[in-house]
């Protein structure tokens, strides 16, 4: 096992155990998406879980730990629309307030689009 430091995430072994939970993270919103739509809309499962999961691999990515994989800036980009499309097109159905539904869309722009941007930094 290599090891160059003293955190937990210093070493070959934890390397390989982020790359398992990023990949997976990756592979349930790929799968998400890749789904019915209906499975994002607003207030299903995956249209709360995916800006979850993308979320967390932006903190984690930020860390900069070996091992940590993201998703091609391009599919983000994609997976962006489709979601998007989804929730403009549901959430009037659960009536939100103006404000919410604002700042809510505002969240989830930035939630795709800080990723993304990590994404072609790391490709860089």
């Amino acid at each position: 096992m290599g090891s160059w430091g003293n955190g937990n995430f210093d070493n070959d072994t934890a390397a390989d155990h982020l790359g398992i939970l990023t990949d997976r993270l990756i592979a349930e919103v790929a799968e998400a998406m890749s789904g019915d739509p209906v499975e994002i809309e607003p207030d299903e499962y995956w249209g709360v879980a995916v800006p979850c999961n993308l979320e967390l691999l932006h903190l984690i990515a930020q860390q900069n730990y070996v091992g940590a994989n993201l998703p091609d800036p391009d599919t983000i980009a994609d997976w962006r629309t489709k979601f998007l499309t989804v929730w403009e097109g549901a959430i009037d159905d659960l009536e939100p307030t103006p404000d919410h539904k604002e700042q809510r869309r505002a969240y989830l722009v930035r939630t795709f689009d800080q990723l993304a941007e990590l994404a072609k930094a790391e490709q860089a």
